[in-house]
């Protein structure tokens, strides 16, 4: 489902259910639910998926999974909550399903204890147009909790893959630091700007490319200089100075030595 979907559909909430207990969610033709996990976690496994999933913040269960077995630990304590709900138009296409992620917790479970204080008043004897109201603010939070468990769902996968486009670069810099290799080289193949890919970089690893690029580089330079008797000048080239002066310049500023008298210093002979 995309929140494109959501805007076509009205989502009409049939219960709301808290429990602390395992259980097997049956669910009837076309209707959807949302657990929300309010304490400690659950494992859930369906007809059609025999793979345990740990859940610690939400699960969207889809009508098609068939039967779903909620497990509560034996030596924990767990609490969570069931939404189950239908959409109208019911042919609408509907594919919330499985893990859901969240940065908003205490929106969701103040929402949460909103719909359930709202279920434990007697709609009997409240008149119809306090009813009408109620079930229109109901139908606003349970909007509201889909909206935020599938943008910040989105955003969790999308953050996850920009990873892995950011590892993959960092191999390649690791496997390629002999060459001339730039910020907008790298951008590209991860598929991302420029700032979003400088962003991300040094979220993960603490630096900037330049920074990165440079320490693997000393590195690797003052490898081949403790243990090889090549001269500093094809040194440089080989871990992708051209230019051997702003090598040097660049090594001692690194290491504290230029790289010709680290190299005396490792091969006294020399």
């Amino acid at each position: 489902m995309t929140i494109e979907q959501l805007t076509q559909i009205i989502p009409m909430i049939e219960q709301v259910q808290l429990y602390t207990t395992t259980l097997t969610y049956r669910p009837a033709p076309e209707v959807h639910a949302i657990l929300i996990v309010r304490k400690g976690h659950v494992t859930i496994t369906s007809d059609h998926d025999a793979s345990a999933n740990v859940c610690a913040l939400g699960y969207a269960l889809d009508p098609s999974q068939g039967s779903v077995r909620i497990e509560v630990p034996r030596t924990k304590l767990a609490e969570y909550a069931l939404i189950t709900y239908r959409n109208l138009p019911a042919n609408m296409r509907w594919s919330l399903h499985g893990p859901l992620h969240t940065f908003s917790e205490e929106k969701i479970h103040y929402m949460l204890d909103e719909l359930l204080r709202n279920r434990d008043h007697q709609r009997s004897e409240i008149p119809d147009y306090e009813q009408a109201a109620e079930r229109f603010r109901e139908r606003f939070m349970l909007e509201r909790i889909l909206f935020i468990y599938l943008y910040e769902t989105s955003m969790k996968r999308e953050e996850k893959s920009s990873t892995h486009a950011i590892e993959d670069t960092l191999s390649y810099i690791h496997e390629h630091y002999m060459l001339p290799l730039t910020l907008p080289m790298l951008a590209e193949r991860a598929g991302m700007s420029e700032g979003h890919y400088t962003v991300l970089f040094k979220k993960l690893t603490g630096t900037t490319m330049t920074n990165y690029l440079r320490a693997i580089r000393m590195n690797k330079a003052k490898q081949l200089l403790e243990h090889s008797d090549l001269p500093a000048k094809e040194i440089a080239q080989r871990v992708g100075y051209t230019n051997y002066f702003h090598f040097s310049k660049v090594f001692k500023k690194e290491v504290g030595f230029p790289p010709i008298e680290f190299q005396r210093q490792s091969h006294p002979k020399i």
